[in-house]
């Protein structure tokens, strides 16, 4: 058998995240944990004549400080959300890439809409001066792999590195195609997404999903699981990963967060959400096997939650297939109903509460929710300790694509693994 091989499951050593209800894991994880609800009215453009109004919006963010002037320009804000959160990744994993043999060191991100508040200025340029005033950026900064390049190149890592395109359950996937670099040989790679689409070209795409959230109050205009689900809140923000192989992380004494055990993934088609309660089935039923643990080892789960009725439906029968008669007693949640759904890097921000979760022995509420409609154990209101050892994060994109991850605290015996 070749080394890589052999190599135990990864283990994530840190956490970097730029979201609507904090930069940092010191604001975001204080704010996620008491339910602060950080959606708000559009301010990054004049939102009228557009039905959707609210959205979870990063405020306080500038890339003065995060960004070198230079890359500044050439770059889209959902990359200087990436550079951000990696920043913050390497510092709470105390990793320098230096101390890493840089081709052993890697970047996987996910992304959804790509560069397109870049993309909408510069076609502006286009339309109202001509293409002479079209910068030579253009070409670079709306691609959906601006943030692993950018990302790559500001730390020196010449490892493996790639992107996936792969809807909203991209974020989940990255980190199996991170730890499927690692057993090939890598040594660490920094894994997430970040998504900044509010711009107005970005909105009217959004909005030919048919899944956003009209409201015009922030505290109603994500409501999922209830019998007021009308869609979700569109946010901005990121989240990256620093994921390590687990003999590499002892050896230099890394502060290990969670093990990533096991990841699943199905397919079930556009907008099909009357099929994907067996495609969430079988990419968690995959999760866990590959993690060498049963449905009866999940401590809590992290909900998709897309608040459009049927989905939540969907989602809802999935877990009662999949956890049968533990199913209205294992705590779910979704913490996206406070800062809204960031598309690609939904899952990862979701991950990041998993594994913050994990480490304090809380899971969090889901914001401005008060009742569940499903049979489900939702946890709303306050935050619940819970001796959590096994949680599993479920991912689903409207284009089909269903994935689950599962994440265990670093004390409890492996029996599998990635």
């Amino acid at each position: 058998m070749s080394p890589a091989a052999t190599r135990s499951a990864p283990v994530v050593t840190g956490l970097g995240v730029i979201a609507p209800s904090g930069l940092g894991v010191g604001e975001f994880w204080p704010a996620v944990r008491d339910g602060h609800l950080a959606l708000a009215p559009i301010g990054r453009f004049e939102p009228n004549p557009y039905p959707v109004t609210v959205a979870g919006e990063v405020a306080g963010f500038e890339p003065a400080g995060w960004v070198e002037p230079r890359i500044t320009v050439q770059t889209d804000r959902f990359t200087h959300f990436a550079l951000a959160a990696a920043d913050l990744a390497l510092r709470d994993a105390v990793l320098h890439p230096a101390a890493v043999e840089p081709f052993e060191f890697g970047v996987m991100t996910a992304s959804y809409s790509g560069g397109v508040e870049f993309g909408q200025r510069e076609i502006e340029q286009l339309w109202r001066h001509g293409p002479e005033h079209v910068g030579p950026y253009q070409s670079i900064a709306w691609f959906y792999a601006a943030c692993s390049g950018q990302v790559s190149i500001g730390n020196g890592l010449r490892g493996p590195s790639g992107v996936l395109v792969a809807d909203e359950a991209g974020g989940l996937d990255a980190l199996a195609a991170a730890g499927s670099e690692l057993r090939r040989g890598a040594r660490a790679m920094l894994v997430g997404g970040a998504e900044a689409p509010f711009c107005p070209y970005a909105l009217c795409c959004q909005l030919g999903l048919g899944l956003l959230s009209t409201s015009g109050d922030p505290a109603t205009a994500y409501q999922p699981f209830t019998e007021r689900a009308g869609g979700f809140a569109p946010a901005e923000g990121g989240a990256m990963l620093v994921v390590e192989d687990a003999g590499a992380a002892h050896r230099r004494g890394a502060d290990v967060k969670a093990v990533v055990a096991g990841h699943g993934a199905t397919y079930t088609g556009r907008r099909r959400f009357d099929r994907s309660a067996q495609g969430l089935l079988r990419a968690a039923t995959a999760a866990l096997t590959e993690a060498g643990l049963t449905p009866d080892d999940v401590d809590a789960v992290f909900l998709d939650a897309m608040a459009d009725p049927h989905a939540d439906a969907a989602e809802a029968e999935a877990l009662r297939l999949l956890l049968g008669e533990r199913a209205n007693r294992v705590p779910v949640t979704a913490p996206k109903a406070g800062y809204g759904r960031c598309y690609a890097a939904a899952a990862v921000l979701d991950v990041a509460t998993a594994v913050l979760a994990l480490e304090h022995g809380l899971v969090p509420p889901t914001p401005g929710v008060r009742d569940c409609r499903f049979d489900l154990d939702l946890v709303t209101g306050v935050a619940r300790p819970v001796d959590l050892r096994t949680v599993l994060v479920l991912s689903r994109g409207v284009y089909g694509g269903n994935s689950a991850l599962v994440l265990r605290h670093p004390e409890s015996p492996t029996s599998g693994g990635m």
